[in-house]
């Protein structure tokens, strides 16, 4: 019962852009999936109790024990036809094409006792991606990393449990969110978090460019694009992550360790928790700045797996006569990194961001994005000005770049998880995005969205490439 009933509110957010996606693709697989949670739904209304008795959902709330919330994201993309004189196997395709990916996810949570949650995801995805992801240093929709093909992939996103202990003095409210519940808490506070969920849900959380699902596209913005952070296929891992919070005095320290796919960017994670994983240590401080509140985080990583190495696949090449070819010189390798960042509050309504990055870019790329060094900055603002609160304007650039082993490696014909033009000229990506997100009915957001991306994978023979897109999100 209590299912079914959390079943009829997120459909009730999510239907209709499930429809018009159904609709249409025509794929009858998708619209089987939609019959059989409407008369989930249904059923839900007709057995329910009266709604005196009826458990009130407020604040993403499911009564006091159970907490639910839902969403659903739609985007839709299109790229006009750009100048390359050549393109290889991992090349962005010159001409004229389109991409569109389509997710929904329930957060289904319980407190266990007190300071303790569990919290479970699952999720469906679809969609196409330009040329199968490839030929980007950052690739354009954030949402694409989950997607495996055109038909609805059901799979489980999350489920882990998180413990928070109270170290006494003030308390603060935290407000309730998407796998998160209302609580007051403790200032000082040592937060666990244990099971299979995303490096990114408990690190670089920068505020302003975090979530594709709301905010800026391009996996650039997502967090540190040569934080090649562990993750399976689709940005989910297993692991644990160890946070020491001291709201008082504005410091907050996180650590955690997390599984690296058998592969380069394959879907299988390696549990071999103490031989191939990746490390990561965050410092946070918070502060003010002409009355405003600021963060700043320095973050370093440390991966550890079979990866081959950029200079080793050229000196194989070399002494073979043929392209360069990582798979076959993979061996236990070490790639660390570090990155800091910034978020500054600037009045009530808008937020800006700055990123900088570093890796030591000697090995192939694990589980994220082909970048080894990187700059960034945005911000988003806030229509209060035009009269419109609830609206929102982001425009962000990024600077990607490669390290001299990474940059020879693909000049030489060589390719990597995601690119591999057959040759390169290399020269700096550079990304610009800028979108606007508006509510034409309250819980869904509609922003339109456009990216200029010059010398795309880094190579200055090819682009610039532009993409016009349109995201849809609803939220429960």
């Amino acid at each position: 019962m209590l299912f079914l009933s959390m079943l009829q509110y997120a459909w009730v957010a999510v239907r209709p852009l499930v429809l018009a996606r159904a609709a249409a693709l025509g794929r009858p697989a998708l619209l089987a999936v939609i019959t059989l949670l409407s008369v989930c739904a249904q059923a839900a209304r007709a057995e329910e109790a009266p709604v005196a008795d009826a458990p009130l959902i407020a604040s993403g709330e499911l009564g006091d024990r159970f907490g639910f919330h839902g969403q659903s994201t739609w985007v839709w993309q299109a790229k006009p036809a750009f100048n390359a004189p050549y393109s290889g196997d991992n090349s962005l395709t010159p001409g004229r094409a389109t991409s569109y990916s389509f997710s929904t996810t329930l957060d289904l949570g319980m407190r266990l006792w007190k300071g303790g949650e569990f919290h479970f995801n699952p999720e469906v995805v679809m969609g196409k991606a330009f040329s199968d992801l490839h030929g980007l240093g950052g690739p354009t929709n954030g949402e694409l990393a989950k997607v495996t093909g055109t038909d609805p992939t059901l799979y489980r996103a999350r489920v882990f449990m998180r413990q928070t202990w109270g170290l006494g003095g003030d308390t603060e409210k935290v407000d309730a969110d998407f796998n998160q519940f209302a609580d007051v808490v403790d200032k000082r506070r040592v937060v666990l978090t244990v099971g299979n969920l995303p490096v990114l849900d408990v690190f670089d959380a920068v505020e302003h460019a975090h979530d594709p699902r709301t905010q800026f596209l391009n996996w650039s913005f997502m967090t540190h694009p040569s934080f090649d952070y562990p993750a399976d296929a689709r940005g989910y891992s297993w692991g644990v992550a160890l946070e020491y919070i001291d709201s008082e005095l504005g410091w907050a320290v996180r650590a955690g360790r997390f599984l690296q796919p058998v592969e380069s960017n394959g879907l299988p994670l390696d549990t071999r928790f103490l031989k191939h994983y990746g490390d990561m240590l965050e410092l946070e401080k918070s502060y003010t700045l002409f009355g405003q509140e600021g963060k700043v985080r320095l973050l370093g990583w440390r991966n550890l797996a079979r990866m081959g190495r950029f200079d080793d696949a050229i000196a194989l090449g070399q002494a073979t006569g043929a392209a360069p070819d990582l798979s076959q010189v993979r061996r236990e390798h070490a790639k660390v990194g570090v990155g800091l960042s910034f978020e500054q509050k600037v009045g009530e309504n808008l937020g800006l961001f700055t990123r900088l990055n570093w890796s030591d870019d000697k090995t192939e790329t694990y589980a994220f994005t082909e970048a080894g060094r990187n700059v960034s900055f945005g911000g988003l603002l806030k229509g209060t000005s035009w009269r419109r609160p609830n609206d929102v304007l982001g425009a962000a650039f990024s600077l990607n770049m490669l390290g001299p082993d990474h940059r020879a490696y693909l000049a030489a014909g060589g390719s990597g998880a995601f690119l591999g033009d057959g040759a390169l000229n290399y020269g700096h990506e550079r990304i610009l995005e800028v979108f606007y997100s508006f509510q034409p009915v309250k819980g869904i957001t509609l922003s339109p969205d456009f990216q200029l991306i010059q010398n795309p994978g880094y190579n200055r023979d090819r682009g610039p490439a532009k993409f016009f897109g349109i995201r849809a999100h609803a939220e429960v």
